[in-house]
């Protein structure tokens, strides 16, 4: 008898879970970016839950949660209910690089989460200001060893033109300065006006000052060309067959969340990120749409981490916070 209770109990637990995941959703959907307000991410975020608004007749509201290099959000995410209605607009900063960059960092982002869905790649591109007289990596890096010590770049630490420019820099095998800023804005600016020299960062923000003739670019960190800079080859075609890193986002939701659940989202982000209108909006960021099963995203980010983690720990970088 005691056991036929238990399996009743069970049965009707499952029952409810299935019914649960059948009619979800069936209000507000929160989306916590763990980053500020207005910045490209959050952007996307909020281009992303409009989308799923629309499918989902539900609003999905953005939860900008800041803090600790991403860590706030982040764990605020990863202790929500797994029910569905908490979810995490994840990066490759957030997931990637922050576990490897903080030393205080104690989530496990492979137990913690359970991936939904890819949204987007972000390229890199390698610039230097035009008063470099160079047109080509090998020109920049016969450049660099002809004058050791003398090229610099600047970034906060942990970012990506930081990561990335240090890595570039090491297999390379030139002498070039990391100068430390505490914010995009004023490397962006430094590097205009020649104060430092190069940086490989995102096409995102590079983009229109590549048009406008402010920096010159020499290799985009990628496999492919880009369509809108079909002139500019990238660092493979330059003799850095491995230099391939795209920054991205995702999203994921609290382990424990119903598959049921998890594959409802998944459709409904790969359905919105095929329309005109979110392809239209990625483009300003240059970004690439991408869409798959969750397995696809999880197998993505299982080979990100530890890729990221490797190029934090070849730039020294290190967080006591």
């Amino acid at each position: 008898m005691i056991f036929t209770r238990s399996l009743m109990v069970i049965l009707l637990a499952l029952g409810a879970a299935t019914a649960s995941a059948q009619t979800y959703p069936t209000r507000p959907i929160k989306m916590i970016v763990p980053y500020p307000a207005g910045g490209p991410i959050d952007t996307m975020a909020r281009l992303l839950g409009q989308q799923l608004s629309q499918r989902f007749g539900q609003q999905v509201i953005i939860d900008n949660h800041p803090g600790a290099g991403s860590m706030l959000g982040t764990k605020a995410a990863a202790g929500a209910e797994p029910d569905g209605y908490t979810l995490l607009f994840g990066s490759s900063g957030s997931l990637a690089v922050s576990p490897a960059l903080y030393a205080n960092y104690d989530l496990d982002i492979r137990k913690t989460f359970v991936p939904v869905g890819a949204v987007a790649l972000l390229p890199h591109v390698l610039v230097v200001n035009p008063s470099v007289p160079v047109k080509t990596v090998a020109e920049f890096i016969a450049y660099a060893k002809a004058n050791p010590g003398k090229l610099n770049y600047g970034a906060s630490i942990g970012t990506p033109p930081h990561l990335l420019s240090t890595l570039f820099g090491t297999k390379a095998g030139i002498d070039v300065v990391y100068v430390p800023y505490k914010g995009s804005a004023a490397s962006v600016t430094d590097l205009l006006s020649g104060e430092t020299q190069f940086t490989i960062d995102g096409l995102t923000g590079l983009y229109p000052l590549i048009v406008a003739g402010k920096v010159r670019a020499l290799a985009l960190a990628r496999a492919e060309r880009w369509p809108q800079l079909p002139e500019v080859p990238t660092l493979v075609e330059s003799g850095f067959p491995d230099f391939t890193v795209d920054a991205w986002t995702g999203v994921m939701a609290p382990a424990g969340t119903p598959v049921a659940i998890i594959n409802t989202l998944n459709g409904g982000i790969n359905e919105g990120l095929a329309t005109t209108e979110a392809k239209a909006g990625l483009a300003r960021f240059n970004a690439i749409a991408q869409t798959g099963s969750p397995e696809d995203f999880g197998r993505f980010v299982a080979g990100e981490l530890p890729k990221w983690a490797a190029i934090v720990k070849l730039s020294g970088a290190r967080v006591e916070q």
